[in-house]
């Protein structure tokens, strides 16, 4: 949980009492995950900085407040996304400031961002996403765990913190799925391609031994860290001393083989989760189905990635349409 400074004046400290409320009651009905949490405190402790330079109280909040802070925002040059979330941030404390009576009506109700054309994700082609699994050195453990989690980020289209938080009980490689725990706790079932079965069997294997090994050197008295390899309740993907591997970790090591090729160099964690959805979709998948695997709540969400294949799309009409290139009679007599 974020805890804001006490401020002084303004209903600074009154704030600080109902920011964190507010963060309180968001964490345990909508399930938030921590880095989620965090981020809402970052974007709440921004408008109450805001609130108190201008000497605005939380019961004196009006819509003027609200538009001064959206313009100080454009003012200082946040994105217009960026400019959205912190406004979706402060509505959500609004209502709860409604529920709670400190304020009597709604003073972001009328307002409205304009609508703006969302950037397309940057993907990777199938033969890229091969050129950076051939990159991966497969000759000790830890190369067989980046390539095994490569293969599950993009063969499953996790998220990066669904994918370092993956458990061994999440994934039946007999029934060919990964059970995944998405955004606010919200389950789905996955299935694991062939590719992405063979790589984990093979990091799961290399570990188990490379284990037995540091077991049998240490002495059965003295448990290593990752030692543990066998439990069903330990972590998928560990670092070499046992530890669950981290947001920070995975992503130094997707930059570290993706850097042996300049093509590559401008990928990150989240573009394998494009290019799954982005490849599905190419590939005829049904959106629906999509969505379900990606875990998104809204379809508009998934939607993107029909946008996003527009010219795949074009090229298969021009390609197998029989008539996209067709003369009509009256062009071909025309043309003699």
């Amino acid at each position: 949980m974020i805890m804001h400074e006490v401020a002084e004046g303004s209903g600074g400290s009154e704030w600080d009492q109902l920011i964190d409320q507010h963060l309180i009651r968001q964490t345990v009905e909508r399930g938030l995950s921590r880095n989620s949490l965090d981020a809402y405190g970052r974007d709440l402790g921004d408008f109450q900085q805001f609130c108190r330079a201008h000497q605005i109280a939380p019961a004196d909040l009006d819509t003027l407040g609200v538009t001064a802070y959206l313009e100080n925002l454009a003012a200082r040059e946040f994105a217009v996304t960026s400019q959205r979330r912190r406004l979706a941030a402060v509505r959500g404390l609004i209502r709860d400031l409604l529920d709670r009576g400190v304020l009597e009506h709604d003073p972001a109700r009328s307002l409205r961002f304009r609508r703006h054309p969302r950037a397309l994700p940057r993907t990777l082609s199938a033969k890229e996403i091969e050129l950076l699994l051939e990159a991966i050195d497969i000759d000790d453990v830890r190369g067989l765990r980046d390539r095994a989690m490569l293969e599950i980020a993009y063969g499953c289209g996790l998220r990066v913190s669904e994918l370092v938080t993956l458990r061994l009980n999440q994934i039946d490689l007999d029934a060919k799925v990964v059970i995944v725990f998405g955004k606010g706790g919200k389950e789905r079932v996955v299935p694991i391609g062939g590719a992405a079965l063979r790589s984990l069997a093979g990091y799961l294997s290399a570990r188990r031994k490379a284990s037995e090994v540091q077991r049998s050197r240490e002495g059965r008295k003295r448990r290593p860290a990752n030692g543990s390899a066998s439990l069903p309740n330990s972590a998928a993907f560990v670092t070499r001393l046992g530890r669950p591997m981290t947001r920070q970790g995975f992503f130094k090591a997707l930059k570290g083989w993706a850097s042996k090729d300049e093509r590559l160099a401008w990928i990150s964690p989240h573009t394998l989760r494009h290019c799954f959805a982005t490849h599905l979709v190419e590939g005829g998948a049904d959106l629906r189905a999509v969505q379900e695997m990606l875990g998104h709540c809204d379809i508009s969400t998934t939607q993107l990635y029909t946008h996003l294949s527009r010219s795949h799309l074009r090229k298969v009409h021009r390609t197998y349409h029989p008539r996209a290139f067709a003369q009509t009679t009256s062009q071909s007599r025309g043309r003699n």
